[in-house]
């Protein structure tokens, strides 16, 4: 991803976590990956795999291009 991509990728991420009124724990223990993992994609330090990127665009129930911002459409 560019940056600006990872950028919008942090916010969108974010965003609909907060839609769902999930915390950031429980949305780790979903991935198996740790609460400082989770966070490291939403402060933008880090980016996930395709695998993850998988997994958390079927949980929100968008697509990766949203995800990443290559759309701003939501299905």
């Amino acid at each position: 991803m560019s940056r600006g991509e990872q950028r919008l990728f942090g916010e969108r991420l974010k965003k609909l976590r907060l839609e769902k009124k999930i915390p950031q724990k429980e949305l780790a223990a979903y991935l198996g990956i740790s609460i400082r993992g989770y966070q490291f994609y939403e402060s933008e330090d880090n980016e996930p795999n395709i695998k993850m990127l998988i997994a958390l665009a079927d949980f929100y129930g968008v697509t990766i291009d949203y995800l990443v911002g290559r759309t701003d459409e939501r299905p």
